[in-house]
């Protein structure tokens, strides 16, 4: 997975290094990428002062915590593939932005291949413990309404085969171009909101406690204005009038006061909630894809791809709306993955394991987040990754 972000600086222009230590470990080679500004070389780090807590325990000991913040992760290297490792070909560094920066996005996002984008899988993850299953019945329930309200009933095969579009429609068994993103407007304005309640209240944990963070807050902003950036692109295509503001008004005030209640109290079933949320997210976007590749959806047959997504994606040029969806979808799947896995974790005292780096879609897409013991694998990979590369830089020095 290609990972990319823009960096608030006056330099006018950005290199991307990869780098390409395939991972022994099962899963297979996770990779990732970061932003180097200027060089080939890892600008210096950021140093700063680590938790006093002492143990063996890697998602909680010192050392992990030094890996997941020493450095911001737009200034480390990752991988990508051979072809473009900035190690084996240094002639094919990858310039990422114009020198003027068109979007107002700042934070890491993935950038996903074709490969990537096509591997992602509809799961659930079967609730175990009570606020799971609370979490996971809020979730449907929701869904369930919202659909009623709507007037949308899924199904995989017409009851009459010779339907058309327009019967299919009106029967409510197809959404119109209108109501795909009128659905897609409003979900995506309450998607964002979980992220940053998340961010704010660890950020104030963090001040008030005068400690540090272990590489959450980041995450969560990321998530916050990936999802809003999903929300700015399908803008381009349609501005809701007043009454559709209106109704996002009052289901962000009451989801942000309830999410945030929610996130003081537990954490752990916040994140497993947004999981679920995620999940159905997931499914949404794979039931739009599936109805545009069949002609379900005329109107958006060959309708070229905003300005915005392209900017923001990477996408081609000549991208089309099935292209942005497709990337869309993946991030609801990053999202879905990252969720499930903070809330296999202690909010309180592990690391991010995505502080520094994430998988690529090809373990993102086809699992449901780590383990607790596969995070604290993870967090070890990437501690590793992060002193060899130190020491290449090094040796490159000293040449």
């Amino acid at each position: 997975m290609l990972r990319t972000a823009v960096v608030k600086t006056s330099r006018p222009a950005f290199r991307l290094g990869l780098v390409a230590p395939c991972l022994a470990a099962s899963p297979p080679c996770l990779r990732s990428a970061f932003l180097v500004v200027g060089t080939s070389a890892a600008p210096a780090a950021r140093h700063l002062s680590t938790s006093s807590a002492r143990s063996n325990d890697d998602l909680t000991s010192r050392s992990a915590i030094h890996a997941a913040t020493e450095k911001h992760k737009q200034d480390l290297p990752g991988s990508s593939s051979s072809a473009t490792s900035l190690i084996t070909k240094q002639s094919h560094t990858v310039h990422t932005i114009p020198d003027t920066i068109q979007g107002d996005w700042v934070l890491f996002h993935p950038v996903y291949s074709k490969d990537e984008m096509t591997s992602v899988e509809v799961l659930h993850r079967v609730p175990t413990t009570f606020s799971d299953s609370l979490a996971h019945w809020l979730v449907k329930t929701a869904r369930t309404i919202f659909d009623w309200v709507v007037g949308y009933k899924h199904i995989e095969t017409p009851p009459t085969p010779d339907m058309t579009i327009e019967q299919l429609r009106k029967a409510g068994y197809l959404l119109t171009e209108k109501q795909w993103l009128d659905r897609i407007l409003f979900l995506e304005s309450i998607a964002g909101v979980p992220g940053m309640v998340a961010a704010t209240l660890r950020h104030l944990t963090s001040l008030r406690l005068m400690r540090r963070d272990k590489g959450w807050i980041h995450t969560c902003l990321e998530e916050a204005e990936n999802e809003r950036m999903h929300l700015m692109t399908f803008m381009h295509i349609r501005k809701p009038g007043m009454f559709f503001r209106l109704l996002v008004l009052g289901a962000q005030g009451v989801f942000y006061n309830l999410f945030f209640l929610v996130y003081t109290v537990s954490p752990r079933s916040a994140h497993r909630f947004v999981g679920y949320l995620e999940e159905e997210a997931v499914v949404t976007y794979t039931r739009c894809i599936h109805d545009l590749e069949a002609g379900k959806i005329p109107e958006w047959t060959d309708f070229p791809a905003p300005e915005i997504a392209i900017d923001y994606w990477r996408l081609q040029p000549n991208a089309k709306l099935l292209d942005v969806i497709y990337a869309v979808r993946s991030d609801e799947t990053t999202h879905r993955f990252v969720n499930h896995t903070l809330a296999n974790l202690n909010s309180d005292t592990d690391v991010n394991p995505f502080a520094l780096r994430e998988p690529d879609m090809h373990v993102k897409g086809k699992t449901l987040g780590f383990e607790r013991s596969e995070s604290e694998e993870y967090v070890k990979e990437s501690r590793e990754i992060i002193e060899k590369h130190a020491h290449e830089v090094q040796a490159e020095v000293k040449v």
